[in-house]
């Protein structure tokens, strides 16, 4: 057992506040600590409320003791990406449109974690409003990346992600529209999981993307990731997203075995026409010659729209991000300019005071593709490219159980260096985008490190709704390996 609380994973506290060994006040007092120990350096967290935290973890130790715990994981802390509403505190998406804002309510993966009796510790930086592969477009601070402080964790879940390396809490909620949970977690050395679309509530998640959107765990180990999701699927009346499928006990699928099985190769992946690193190649086949040890067949197969999923991105999710935002107008919540000298000019001056760059830039971006005379030329046509898209996906699936790739085609890159070049940033994702436009399912854990020692990880897709077999594969390949117990120096 590792020596201290906060080295321990969620599962691991979890079962030593079932026998007794520790108390929940133990558990938040040592992560506490360690936060105030590294989080200058990092920058993970944007608000604790250490007293509200010491306060859920004493009610949590209170129930235990009177045998009336409300689950397992009463009093196992967990922090939240600041897109996700927890009542009574910030919600400001690191932006500064709404860096005063609190929220009225709990989103409902919040109150579905209440209900477990979950410690919620404090909220995580991210790219403002989810738009970023860097965690650089906060505009309150950087989140650095905690293998090596001159790279970036990766984004928009980026402290999301780095407080789990860093070891400042034992899992945590992100969001994922085009890999904001995945893509982090590859940089981070840590497990992240986007749930298919539906699987997970949006309530009180604050949207970028409605039609790509999603919840998601991060976490150390791939038994930890499926407890989470456990915790906050199933359907919402809410959310009118939400799909009424059954919640699979996730964890019954891990160790299950994976021989005989098939594990498709999409040949668009491992060409290097999309600056494919080759350390991060071998590692990912290396990822894929231990499922094939394992008894598993490795298939190519075809994925020949994939070409189109960063244009079609980039239609969809500004699209849908100029209509989301419409809201910001600085009257009815959110940032006010002082100088406005009319109506009008408090609109244009509230948005653009209130707004940061990349943010400006997408909701430009997504109104010119809806803009008359140009939906039917962007949107409409990228609307069907994505249907292909899918249809690609689905065709895979008749042939192979799972899809291993890449996460990222690179490790994590050096702060600033893809700033300047906002293309360059957008192909971070290449990998992760097309999960997201079809709508299944992936998660990231991670398969080595590079010469210069960052984390490399790689992803599994699956059929929607089935985050089991994408568990079994995960486990399968986690108990042969040690990557995501490891933690950098701080």
């Amino acid at each position: 057992m590792p020596e201290a609380l906060y080295q321990q994973t969620a599962t691991e506290l979890q079962q030593g506040l079932q026998e007794g060994a520790f108390k929940s006040v133990d558990i938040v007092r040592s992560l506490l600590e360690r936060i105030d120990a590294v989080d200058g350096d990092i920058g993970a967290y944007l608000h604790i409320d250490k007293a509200d935290a010491l306060a859920q973890a004493e009610a949590a130790d209170a129930r235990r003791a009177g045998g009336k715990a409300l689950s397992d994981w009463d009093g196992v802390p967990i922090s939240l990406k600041d897109a996700i509403a927890v009542k009574g505190q910030p919600l400001t998406c690191a932006s500064r449109m709404l860096e005063n804002f609190v929220s009225p309510y709990d989103s409902t993966v919040a109150s579905k974690l209440k209900d477990a009796g979950c410690v919620l510790l404090g909220r995580l930086n991210m790219d403002e409003f989810a738009m970023g592969s860097s965690t650089e477009n906060s505009a309150v601070k950087p989140t650095l990346n905690p293998w090596n402080k001159e790279c970036i964790p990766g984004g928009s879940s980026g402290g999301s992600a780095a407080s789990v390396a860093a070891l400042e809490c034992p899992w945590s909620l992100g969001s994922d529209t085009g890999g904001s949970i995945r893509q982090p977690a590859s940089h981070c050395g840590v497990v992240g999981i986007k749930p298919t679309y539906g699987r997970v509530s949006r309530w009180g998640l604050a949207a970028f993307a409605s039609s790509l959107d999603q919840i998601g765990p991060l976490a150390r180990s791939v038994e930890d990731a499926a407890a989470l999701l456990e915790l906050i699927s199933g359907k919402d009346n809410r959310d009118s997203t939400s799909v009424p499928e059954p919640v699979p006990a996730f964890r019954k699928a891990l160790g299950q075995p994976v021989k005989g099985l098939k594990v498709g190769l999409p040949k668009q992946y491992f060409d290097n026409s999309e600056g494919l690193d080759p350390e991060v190649r071998e590692a990912v086949m290396a990822a894929a010659r231990h499922f094939e040890s394992e008894g598993c067949e490795l298939v190519e197969v075809d994925l020949p729209h994939a070409d189109l999923a960063v244009p079609v991105y980039y239609i969809v999710a500004t699209a849908e991000a100029s209509s989301n935002l419409g809201r910001y107008d600085g009257v009815r919540y959110g940032y006010r300019s002082a100088n406005a000298s009319d109506a009008i000019d408090l609109y244009y001056k509230s948005r653009g005071e209130g707004f940061g760059e990349e943010v400006k830039r997408r909701i430009m971006l997504g109104t010119y593709v809806l803009s008359s005379g140009y939906y039917d030329a962007y949107y409409l046509k990228a609307q069907k490219a994505r249907s292909l898209i899918r249809s690609d996906f689905a065709k895979a699936f008749e042939q192979v159980d799972v899809l291993l790739a890449p996460t990222a085609p690179t490790p994590a890159f050096r702060r600033g260096e893809n700033t300047e070049d906002p293309l360059a940033m957008y192909l971070a994702d290449i990998f992760t985008i097309p999960a997201n436009l079809a709508g299944i399912p992936g998660i990231s854990l991670p398969c080595g490190f590079s010469k210069s020692g960052l984390p490399i990880g790689f992803q599994l897709l699956g059929k929607s709704f089935d985050e089991a077999s994408l568990l079994r594969f995960a486990s399968n390949f986690e108990a042969a390996h040690s990557f995501a117990r490891q933690s950098p120096e701080l």
